[in-house]
Order: C-alpha cells, then sequence, then structure tokens
C-alpha cells in the first residue's frame, strides 16, 4: 500500500518485533525487526536509511512505548517531516498503560507538547524539550495524531502606524 502511495523512489522501512516479517523485506520495501522502544536500535534503522521524512507509529501501542519512539525519532525527523502516532483510542485502554485520566495517557503528553509550544505565554518552562523545541504543529483526529517537524520561532509583535500600542503592566 505505501509503495503504490509514495511510489517506486520511496524509501520505505518497516519495523516489527515478530521475526516472521522478515519474509516481506525486499518485497516492498526493507523490514527491520527489532522493538520501538530500543532506541539504539531505531536510530540505527533512521541511519541506514540515511534519514526520515515520515514516521508512521503502528507498533504496540502501549503508552510506555509510544514515548520513547516519539523522544528517540523526532530528532532524527528532516525539518518538513511528519510524526504519526495511529491506533491512540488504546491511550484509554489500562492492557495498554493507558487509561481515562491516567496520568500515563498518550493524549496528557500530547497536551503537555501542545504547553510547551505555548512557553512564549506561561512561565511554566519546557516539559518535553526533544519535541517540543521543534514541533510546529499538531493535528488530532479519533485515534491519530500527527506531529509537524521545523524550526520554531518566538512569536513578534508588528507595529503599525508610526507608534506601537503599549502594553500594561
Amino acid at each position: 500500500m505505501w509503495r503504490k502511495y509514495f511510489g517506486p523512489d520511496a524509501i520505505i522501512y518497516g519495523i516489527d518485533i515478530d521475526p516472521e516479517c522478515i519474509k516481506y523485506d525486499g518485497v516492498a520495501g526493507a523490514v527491520r525487526i527489532g522493538s520501538q522502544d530500543d532506541t539504539a536500535f531505531l536510530k540505527s534503522v533512521v541511519d541506514e536509511m540515511g534519514g526520515v521524512d515520515i514516521v508512521l507509529d503502528d507498533g504496540s501501542h502501549r503508552m510506555s512505548h509510544l514515548r520513547v519512539t516519539l523522544e528517540t525519532l523526532f530528532g532524527r525527523l528532516s525539518d518538513g517531516g511528519l510524526y504519526m502516532i495511529e491506533d491512540l483510542h488504546t491511550a484509554y485502554w489500562r492492557d495498554f498503560g493507558g487509561g481515562y485520566r491516567s496520568r500515563r495517557n498518550f493524549f496528557r503528553y500530547v497536551g503537555e507538547v501542545i504547553a510547551d509550544m505555548h512557553r512564549w505565554y506561561h512561565r511554566h518552562g519546557v516539559i518535553h524539550p526533544a519535541v517540543s523545541e521543534r514541533c510546529t504543529g499538531i493535528h488530532v483526529h479519533d485515534s491519530l495524531v500527527i506531529l509537524e517537524k521545523g524550526p520554531v520561532y518566538p512569536p513578534v509583535a508588528s507595529q503599525i502606524g508610526p507608534e506601537a500600542p503599549r502594553r500594561r503592566a
């Protein structure tokens, strides 16, 4: 499916923990066997690829794995790249390390990244710099989060007319 969508020139790698999946290596892309919470393994795959423009996390759906994978790969994603995490309904399931209103629910993490993105307007610092210092946008859909990567610039005030408006302290 991804080969058809991205075309013959795309470099496509799939990662799976199941050794049986190696039989698909070379079919429409490369397959590497390893765990998504193994940071050295993830880095080695991106190094082998020569970089990455799009990540689609359709792995274990475990809350702890989602965070490790995101914090490992987001920094290696190219500027203008997209990081997508699917099947996030599992964030509400205890069997996957989440739960409704649980502090481990991945949507809580996403909310903290949103607060980090707005650090210019509060004094509470940055919680997740590995992601938020290069995250330019977040899209949340049913069971899907998409993070955009690029340079982040502090906001500026523009002046129109001869005198800038004054702020009250």
